[in-house]
């Protein structure tokens, strides 16, 4: 199971913020004016579960924003409002990248495998979940993390982030977030069923001139074996805040401490060499 986050459609209204922090109980984390645009959360943390981007990107306007003819902008416009295709972000000279993002829930989850007390463990939904009970605070979790989504809480040093609602999976009902969001930008299923309505939705808007619409995490094969929640980005993730191509931290563990005992034995034979050999 699974989110998949149509950002094209997101308006920005924070409800995903807010039923995420009403049925988690989650503390208010106020930033204040920020300057950035109507953020007032800046990131995902400890206290912030959910969190949604505002991006402004200026843009050109008339025929320049079409870099073609007018006549086939003029058809891409009306295939993309005939489609629903269209996007609440966009106006003249501006727009808005709304995103909500939220943990990835990653097949391959670097927290997972830095965790001394298991209290990070995989759901039988495939979702990956902080026992708060069981957090030593070690924070060896935060810096493994390739997306920089746990946070300890500085009241107590724990780590928390989002759950999927594991509470409310349990008794088969679908996270907050996604049954308050107005415009259904966050889906929540099968994440095999999401992937293929996020392509058909890629390709709907790739025909209606949003070329630079892309999926970011709906590849299994990827440097986490695919996420949990994943989204479709209308400009590269940089723009996002998002790791290009993110990769489990602990990928070469395994190979590192291989090389260190190698060199272990090296030079315990060394050692060994040097006393039996000299004695001779």
């Amino acid at each position: 199971m699974g989110f998949f986050t149509d950002t094209s459609i997101c308006i920005g209204c924070k409800a995903c913020e807010v039923a995420c922090k009403e049925w988690n109980h989650v503390p208010d984390s106020p930033k204040g004016f920020s300057g950035k645009s109507f953020d007032n959360t800046l990131a995902l943390g400890a206290d912030t579960w959910r969190h949604v981007a505002f991006i402004e990107q200026r843009k050109p306007i008339g025929a320049e924003a079409a870099a073609e003819d007018l006549v086939t902008a003029a058809e891409r416009a009306n295939a993309a409002n005939g489609s629903g295709l269209d996007t609440y972000q966009d106006s003249e000279g501006i727009r808005w990248l709304m995103s909500s993002d939220v943990c990835k829930h990653c097949t391959s989850a670097a927290c997972l495998d830095v965790c001394p007390t298991g209290a990070l463990f995989r759901t039988e939904f495939g979702t990956v979940v902080v026992q708060a009970d069981i957090c030593n605070g070690c924070g060896y979790c935060v810096p493994a993390c390739p997306f920089g989504v746990i946070d300890r809480r500085e009241d107590d040093g724990r780590v928390w982030k989002c759950t999927l609602c594991y509470d409310r999976l349990r008794d088969d009902m679908e996270p907050a977030c996604a049954q308050a969001c107005p415009t259904h930008s966050i889906q929540f299923g099968e994440l095999g069923e999401l992937r293929e309505r996020a392509e058909k939705r890629l390709e709907r808007m790739t025909a209606a001139g949003q070329t630079e619409a892309r999926l970011y995490g709906a590849d299994p094969e990827d440097g986490v074996d695919g996420f949990g929640a994943f989204f479709l980005l209308l400009d590269e993730p940089e723009v996002y805040g998002l790791p290009p191509d993110p990769v489990v931290t602990t990928r070469d563990v395994g190979q590192v401490w291989a090389g260190v005992l190698a060199g272990a034995v090296a030079l315990g034979a060394g050692i060994a060499a040097a006393v039996f050999g000299g004695g001779k």
